[in-house]
């Protein structure tokens, strides 16, 4: 439940280079220890392990990158958003580095299903003559077989200029679609129908945008 007593401050950032490759608990570690560097007031937990209060947006698969990820932060005391962000950027790496604060509403959604529609941007090691979607997919979770349909998932069509693939998928109450699991199909499928050579790979993957659902 939601402390009217503290503050919620809704962090943009992007998540690129090298750091594209950290885990989902590893961004998570680092991004709370430039909060400590950046000497803001955060809030902690109760109970027998505090912790600090903050809340993370959808994960990002390992090698995925993002230009508009998010974090929320609970603060005991007020900070004008712009000089909590320019502490923030200046504890940060380049490539873990917020470009935007502002204040949200307690009653606002949490984090991690605010914002469940994302966009990617995908560059391709070459042009693909065309591009096969395929209409399913199967993945293991938890050691059993889920074939999930395609059309579920994509919001729009996948759209394809050059070498550049962009795309968007809905995480829905239910289940999700991975991107990365999506874009290695698709990859796929469209290598199986000779609409490109064997070898065929992502050399960029980034995730370009997050929205709520209408």
């Amino acid at each position: 439940m939601a402390d009217p007593r503290l503050f919620r401050l809704r962090v943009t950032f992007r998540e690129t280079g090298r750091l594209a490759l950290l885990s989902h608990l590893e961004v998570a570690r680092a991004l709370e220890r430039a909060v400590r560097r950046a000497n803001l007031p955060y809030a902690v937990s109760q109970g027998f392990s505090p912790h600090m209060r903050i809340a993370f947006g959808a994960a990002l698969p390992v090698g995925v990158g993002g230009t508009a990820e998010f974090f929320d932060l609970f603060l005991t005391d007020y900070v004008a958003a712009p000089k909590a962000l320019a502490a923030l950027q200046a504890a940060s790496p380049a490539d873990l580095y917020p470009t935007d604060a502002r204040y949200i509403e307690a009653r606002d959604a949490a984090a991690s299903v605010a914002c469940p529609i994302s966009t990617y941007e995908v560059q391709l090691s070459e042009a693909p003559a065309a591009l096969v979607v395929p209409k399913t997919i199967t993945v293991v979770r938890k050691k059993k077989e889920k074939t999930l349909v395609v059309d579920e998932f994509l919001v729009g069509p996948v759209i394809h200029e050059g070498d550049t693939l962009r795309f968007t998928l809905e995480a829905k109450p239910t289940g999700s679609l991975r991107a990365d699991a999506f874009v290695r199909e698709l990859i796929a499928a469209t290598v199986a129908a000779g609409h490109a050579a064997e070898g065929l790979h992502p050399i960029s993957f980034m995730r370009v945008d997050q929205r709520a659902a209408k």
